[in-house]
């Protein structure tokens, strides 16, 4: 997430982009209905008549599940991860939005991005109660994207900002730390509504920054933008003190935290950094989204 954390979940802008890490989800169709998945996570045996629950594949098999009526044949599924699922970096969306490329080739379904993303939306939704999506389209599209809950809308900003990433060492599950904001909103409602409308007028305003690849702007607006993720109170010491750090290194733009806060990852806007006692992530925005090779 580049910008628009929080407030797209409010029908605001948001900006991400997809990195060279990825999640690859092979899929090898079987004669039976029998189906079989195999990940660092866990080992998985089931049936498409008679699915069984592991809530460590709960994305996967929601994706299966909300697909049933155009499975006809089972499958062995096996997922690899180019970076531990700890991190963060929107793994959950990259493994549903691959699962659900992977149904669709094998009950010979050819969807496009935006069918793509509406499936995939789903399934986040059936497992999550809530979240906007934006690290499906970013999964899916490829490159930097500004997207908006409702309507529906994917936009492809040209442009590929240099980032570095470093892990604080923890994370809260998205779904929590929003419903942690969502009871505070309740006590000043106006208030929120007005930090997220400004948090909307940075976003569209970094939008253009992108597009005419204005990047010392873009970190202008980044350190804009974490302003106003202080204000809804999802940052903490070890995160302040991680922008801070980087903040004063030269060379760098800008620096926010990247998602929805309490922890994960920060991202800066500029050269690469290195930061004591803190996890470098090596990444690079990567011009390529969801790709499918068919044997």
């Amino acid at each position: 997430m580049l910008m628009g954390e929080h407030a797209v979940v409010k029908g605001y802008w948001a900006i991400a982009c997809a990195l060279d890490k990825g999640i690859e989800v092979q899929l090898t169709p079987r004669a039976d209905r029998l189906i079989t998945i195999d990940s660092t996570l866990c080992q998985y045996h089931s049936s498409l008549d008679q699915l069984t629950v592991e809530a460590k594949l709960s994305f996967v098999l929601k994706a299966v599940s909300l697909q049933l009526d155009k499975l006809e044949r089972g499958f062995d599924l096996v997922i690899k991860a180019e970076f531990s699922h700890t991190l963060g970096l929107g793994s959950s969306a990259a493994v549903t939005a691959a699962t659900v490329k992977a149904l669709t080739l094998h009950s010979g379904r050819n969807i496009s991005m935006a069918e793509h993303l509406q499936l995939s939306l789903a399934v986040v939704r059936a497992v999550q109660g809530r979240g906007s999506g934006t690290d499906l389209a970013a999964s899916i599209y490829g490159g930097v994207i500004a997207y908006k809950v409702d309507p529906c809308t994917v936009e492809v900003l040209n442009g590929l900002p240099q980032i570095s990433l470093h892990y604080v060492g923890y994370k809260t599950k998205t779904a929590d730390v929003l419903a942690i904001v969502a009871q505070w909103q309740q006590q000043q409602p106006q208030l929120y509504a007005s930090i997220y409308q400004l948090m909307d007028q940075i976003s569209v305003a970094a939008m253009g920054a992108i597009r005419a690849r204005q990047w010392s702007e873009l970190g202008k607006l980044m350190n804009l933008y974490q302003g106003q993720l202080d204000s809804l109170g999802v940052n903490d010491l070890a995160l302040s003190e991680m922008i801070y750090k980087l903040r004063a290194q030269s060379g760098v733009y800008g620096v926010k935290i990247s998602g929805s806060g309490l922890g994960d990852c920060v991202i800066s806007l500029g050269t690469d950094q290195s930061l004591d006692n803190y996890q470098q992530i090596e990444v690079k925005v990567s011009t390529q989204g969801v790709i499918s090779h068919e044997q």
